[in-house]
């Protein structure tokens, strides 16, 4: 079995672009564009901790159930994408359905800095909710 270490990978014709050759052999995809440029965990019900994350400065909680992710980095244009999950600490499965959303008639404009987005429990008809567990992740372009 063969081992590379390296501190820096930088493509031949393009500084920053590395293609990878995929699974089946024939076609191939930029190493950059699937990586996941934010992602964050945090508890929406309380305090706003954040567990973890990976370019965010912070988050803003604008009202219940309503936030904005505050990027460190920008992003090259708002076209990218957010996905996210959130669980309430509700005891039935059913109790536990919340939806995230970006309707920008609802939050505000997104961003090439500013991610916003709003959490709601799935059987309270689209009622804000603060979930305790909020985890969103960005895909797109940086600046």
């Amino acid at each position: 079995m063969s081992e590379i270490l390296v501190n820096k990978l930088t493509g031949t014709s393009t500084a920053g672009s590395i293609l990878v050759t995929g699974e089946g052999g024939a076609a191939t995809m930029q190493l950059q564009q699937g990586l996941a440029k934010v992602w964050v965990n945090f508890e929406a019900d309380s305090s706003n901790a954040i567990r973890d994350s990976f370019s965010l400065s912070s988050i803003t909680d604008a009202t219940t159930g309503t936030f904005t992710l505050n990027l460190s980095s920008a992003m090259s244009n708002d076209d990218y994408i957010m996905t996210g999950s959130a669980l309430t600490s509700q005891t039935s499965a059913f109790d536990d359905a919340a939806i995230i959303n970006r309707d920008s008639s609802q939050v505000g404009s997104i961003t090439t800095t500013a991610n916003p987005f709003y959490t709601y429990r799935f059987e309270t008809s689209e009622t804000l909710y603060d979930c305790n567990e909020t985890m969103v992740i960005l895909h797109g372009d940086l600046a």
